[in-house]
């Protein structure tokens, strides 16, 4: 696999868009065919390029590789809910809105149309009504990690520091691998003043990355 496949991987592993940077390592690779080195994590790529490519305004490069998806993957709801995704891009909040209640009817446990739902909250500002229905969400969805990172995150944005370390806990708990949560957890430990539990948290870091340079600085 080339190195630029393994820096898309572990940018998907630290549930991190970068779309810049993730749009910059596919180019070649779409563009020599290269990507079939992927294997089975080739649909992934299209995913996450697609993802980068609606961040950075690239829609035709979007469409393009949605078009791809829906071709392998017809009936995937997972497809259906990256078309609300380009609606919302669009500004077509509406269509986007349709698809989510449209996949919600037919299963109301559609975790995927209703995090997009949460999601819209969150880009419309209603950050408050958005850490609500989250919080709801994650009832009956507790082992959801890409969930409690999300909560995570607004509680970081709503100054609720205590909440977001808690919800970070509850990420490492399912995640107790991957060093980018645990660094995200120390620093915002280190921010909270927990010197003790930030360096213990520091130190996990580098016993799980050795070459992490945050971790080692900190």
């Amino acid at each position: 696999m080339s190195a630029a496949l393994e820096l898309l991987g572990e940018i998907r592993q630290s549930s991190e868009r970068r779309p810049f940077e993730v749009l910059k390592l596919a180019e070649p690779l779409l563009n020599k065919g290269t990507i079939r080195q992927a294997g089975d994590e080739i649909w992934l790529v299209y995913e996450q390029v697609f993802l980068a490519a609606l961040d950075e305004g690239q829609f035709d490069l979007a469409k393009s590789i949605l078009d791809q998806l829906y071709r392998q993957f017809p009936g995937s709801q997972r497809v259906k809910r990256l078309y609300g995704l380009i609606n919302e891009a669009l500004s077509h909040p509406e269509e986007a809105q349709q698809l989510y209640k449209e996949m919600l009817a037919a299963d109301e446990t559609n975790v995927l149309a209703a995090k997009r739902q949460i999601a819209m909250l969150k880009a419309s500002g209603d950050h408050a009504l958005a850490i609500g229905e989250l919080n709801t969400y994650l009832d009956t969805h507790s082992n959801d990690f890409e969930a409690w990172l999300e909560l995570a995150h607004l509680y970081l944005g709503q100054h609720m520091y205590a909440q977001a370390a808690f919800c970070l806990e509850e990420v490492i708990l399912q995640q107790p691998a991957n060093h980018y949560f645990h660094l995200k957890y120390a620093e915002l430990l280190y921010s909270m003043g927990s010197l003790d539990k930030a360096l213990k948290e520091f130190l996990r870091v580098t016993e799980l990355s050795t070459d992490n340079i945050r971790g080692s600085m900190a």
